[in-house]
Parts: structure tokens; C-alpha cells; sequence
């Protein structure tokens, strides 16, 4: 692949990854429920870093990412509203493999290669955490050493995610 050729691709795949990291800070405002809000922050997390990896690779070739804005949701509705929202988030996720790892054999560079696949090989995973709390799963992360409805977890979580 071609310097220029790697940058826009790089570019290309940096866009599709924020346009989901900033879906999945948007949907994380409205999950109340209290494991599936501490999935969302986790894959948040993860997205954070694939991002810096991603914005290491640009500023080597010289460029820098386009700047994507959290997209506006509909309106929130009844309490489980939110499960709708996880769904479609498991579909993107699925969806952005599928469009991505086939060109994976596209770069010639191991690293740019191989860090693609670390982050579509997460987006996969995250692709299954989304699915288990559209199922109405609470484990993604680990269990509770008291189990569910264990006291800690209150009435969901705060509206905001960082307190200062």
C-alpha cells in the first residue's frame, strides 16, 4: 500500500471507529441500568486507546483526525427504552468488521496490520457485549461476589459521567 493510500485508509477507518465511540458516549447518557452503564464506560475506554493508537499512526504520516460530535439520539421513552439503542449498537459494531477486516490483507505495513486487527478483534468483543445486554444479560464484566440486585448498585447510575 502507498503512503498516500495508508493515510486515507488510516483516516477512513479512524472516522468509522470515533463515529462509534461517540454513538456509544451518547447511548451510555441513557443506559440507567448499572451493569450495562459499566459496559459502556469500559468499551468507551477501549475506543479511547484504539483512538490514541489510531492518532499515533496519523501523526507519523504527518495528518490528523477529523473531529466527529456525539450524535443527537431520540427522545428518551419508558425505562427500558434504552435496549433498542444496544441493539443497534451491536448491529454497527458487527457491521464495521465486516466492512473492515477483509482489508486487512490491504496493508503491507505488519504494525498498521496488526493493529487493525486488535481493535476489530475488541470491536468484535464489544459487538457481544452489546448483544448480551439486549438480551438482558448484567455479566459482561463479571458477576457480583453476592449476585445480582447485590446492595451497592442503588437505583442505576448518575446522569453524567465525570463529577468534578
Amino acid at each position: 500500500m502507498k503512503p498516500a493510500d495508508l493515510l486515507s485508509t488510516l483516516l477512513e477507518f479512524h472516522r468509522d471507529k470515533l463515529t462509534l465511540r461517540q454513538r456509544h458516549v451518547a447511548v451510555a447518557k441513557r443506559v440507567s441500568q448499572y451493569d450495562a452503564n459499566n459496559t459502556y464506560q469500559y468499551v468507551i475506554n477501549r475506543e479511547d486507546v484504539h483512538l490514541q493508537w489510531l492518532d499515533a499512526a496519523l501523526a507519523e504520516l504527518g495528518s490528523t483526525a477529523a473531529v466527529i460530535a456525539e450524535p443527537a439520539l431520540p427522545p428518551a421513552g419508558k425505562k427500558d427504552s434504552f435496549l433498542p439503542l444496544v441493539t443497534q449498537d451491536a448491529t454497527d459494531a458487527g457491521a464495521l468488521v465486516s466492512r473492515w477486516r477483509p482489508r486487512l490483507d490491504e496493508f503491507s505495513n505488519a504494525r498498521h496490520r496488526n493493529m487493525l486487527g486488535v481493535i476489530l478483534g475488541e470491536t468484535t468483543e464489544q459487538q457481544r457485549f452489546f448483544q448480551q445486554i439486549a438480551t438482558g444479560r448484567t455479566d459482561q464484566l463479571g458477576r457480583r461476589a453476592n449476585g445480582p440486585g447485590s446492595p451497592g448498585t442503588g437505583d442505576g447510575v448518575m446522569d453524567v459521567r465525570w463529577i468534578e
